[in-house]
């Protein structure tokens, strides 16, 4: 078994990223992360930590009462830590998508009694994802092949390329011009300009969700400042790119009832 401090640091990142999507907020996430950890600090008997243990333990903290001020009454407590998670079927499908969790895997980390339950959850959410309304997409890419692989994809899937930019000021033009519903961001672009910076300045007038596809995850994923809540990792699997843009919709459309 790996020392417990290595597999921590190891694993932050990717636990930051999945519970960024569950989540569909960066603070959110990132408080769940703390939650788990702190909780295994405290453990009477911390098992011994592998990369299912953390998600695990991700997956058990917020269950938990986190002492912090808010309801006392547990079952409210619960209620309100389960609200700000995607439904199980959801965690099924983000733990074998993004993460590549096994269905063996899957039902270790959610406590469920068989692979066959986690198999049955996946399929589920994948119904969900065909009957899915499609969306209008911009693709913020500076190599043209990756940039028309993904647009092929993404109209493959049913949703509607509304145009591909090469610079962060191309794609703020085309932002303001064409009003995506998704957005799909590389971070470095080919003229030193940043798909961060376009992110930025595209969220600053219209309200989107951004998938960012880079082959640097783990810079995005440090927890110091405001960051991506949904990254996916170049070279990307066509299936992670389809499960992350599917979760980002469907957070908008849940987050946004919730803000009605």
């Amino acid at each position: 078994m790996q020392d417990t401090a290595e597999v921590v640091r190891r694993e932050l990142p990717y636990l930051r990223r999945y519970a960024r999507a569950l989540t569909g907020d960066q603070a959110a996430g990132d408080a769940m992360v703390h939650d788990a950890l702190t909780a295994l600090t405290r453990a009477a008997a911390p098992p011994q930590l592998d990369r299912l243990e953390l998600f695990r333990a991700l997956h058990r903290a917020a269950r938990e009462d986190p002492g912090s001020a808010g309801p006392r009454d547990p079952e409210a407590v619960i209620a309100l830590r389960l609200d700000r998670l995607a439904p199980e079927r959801r965690q099924a499908l983000l733990l074998s998508a993004l993460e590549r969790f096994d269905a063996e895997q899957i039902a270790f980390v959610l406590d469920l009694p068989a692979a066959d339950d986690a198999l049955a959850l996946i399929d589920q959410a994948r119904a969900d994802m065909r009957a899915q309304e499609a969306t209008r997409v911009l693709i913020i890419e500076d190599e043209p092949v990756i940039a028309l692989d993904i647009a092929s994809h993404i109209e493959q899937v049913g949703h509607r390329v509304v145009g591909i930019a090469a610079t962060a000021a191309e794609a703020m033009a085309l932002a303001e011009r064409e009003q995506p519903g998704l957005v799909l961001a590389d971070i470095q672009l080919g003229d030193g300009s940043s798909g961060i910076d376009a992110a930025n300045a595209i969220l600053s007038s219209l309200h989107v969700p951004i998938v960012f596809v880079t082959a640097f995850p783990e810079r995005l994923l440090t927890g110091q400042r405001p960051e991506p809540t949904f990254v996916v990792t170049k070279p990307f699997v066509v299936d992670t790119l389809s499960v992350a843009i599917s979760q980002a919709l469907i957070t908008r459309q849940r987050l946004g009832r919730r803000a009605a």
